[in-house]
């Protein structure tokens, strides 16, 4: 791969070795001050194998590392190696969605602007998972998120100033580093967002599908009663958890991004 700083974990079913699959690119998620890859693998071998996809996990350069847009474009240039070594990886080059969680779905709703305005790849989907999209929110008054758990306002400053290297909330800040900030969202692949009610992202993920949708860019919202953020990580395995996959998965499907054995 052309850029050092990254590199990718792949997951493909064993069974479909000889088949061109499609490929969700995952974004791991970490405030933009810690995560890997790995911290998903359990999720990524699902998906994989009940939708019998390639899921591409990627190592990127987070915040506290390199700041913005340096995230996003790591992600474009594994986006990049995939989409063009298509054939000799045996994936279906129209059949490629991305994805994340928390700061990578952010980083992954920048992903699908950057491609959008500079790149080559066909995106089909975007799955966007309790994203961190709005750095603005760092502005709102503490009262209103005393309910919100996991995810601190305190936590959601400092993750915003480390990666844009700058005041949360400041003027002239990129888009492509803050998803929300964007005024044009026309012309985008089609969306899901899933978020709880306890999450410190309720508000800005909602108003996130609404512009999407009122740009004419389908958006399914998954909104999760009483659970908090990062919820189906802390409970992977209780049914709350399980169902809030469940409608990733059934989304992707979809969209195409599965293989009908």
């Amino acid at each position: 791969m052309v850029n050092p700083h990254v590199s990718i974990r792949l997951f493909r079913p064993k069974q479909l070795k000889d088949t061109k699959l499609p490929v969700l690119l995952w974004i791991h998620g970490g405030g933009h001050l810690t995560g890997a890859p790995e911290q998903d693998d359990r999720a990524n071998m699902i998906f994989a194998r009940e939708l019998g996809i390639v899921v591409a996990a990627v190592r990127y350069r987070i915040g506290a590392l390199a700041s913005a847009p340096a995230s996003v474009t790591d992600c474009y240039a594994a986006l990049r190696f995939l989409y063009e070594g298509a054939p000799e990886l045996g994936l279906d080059p129209d059949r490629f969605a991305v994805g994340g969680a928390s700061a990578g779905g952010g980083i992954a709703a920048g992903l699908v602007l950057f491609n959008h305005d500079h790149g080559v790849v066909p995106l089909t989907f975007q799955l966007l998972v309790y994203p961190m999209l709005d750095d603005r929110t760092v502005s709102a008054p503490r009262e209103s998120f005393r309910m919100f758990h996991m995810w601190s306002p305190a936590s959601n400053r400092l993750g915003w100033s480390t990666y844009l290297a700058t005041t949360a909330g400041s003027a002239e800040i990129s888009p492509y580093a803050v998803p929300a900030r964007r005024e044009d969202l026309t012309g985008l692949p089609p969306a899901w967002i899933g978020v709880g009610t306890l999450d410190l992202f309720l508000e800005e993920n909602i108003e996130y599908a609404r512009r999407l949708r009122d740009a004419g860019v389908a958006c399914e919202v998954d909104i999760v009663s009483g659970a908090f953020h990062g919820f189906d990580q802390v409970f992977f395995s209780k049914g709350v958890s399980r169902t809030f996959r469940a409608s990733q998965m059934q989304a992707l499907r979809q969209a195409g991004i599965q293989t009908v054995v």
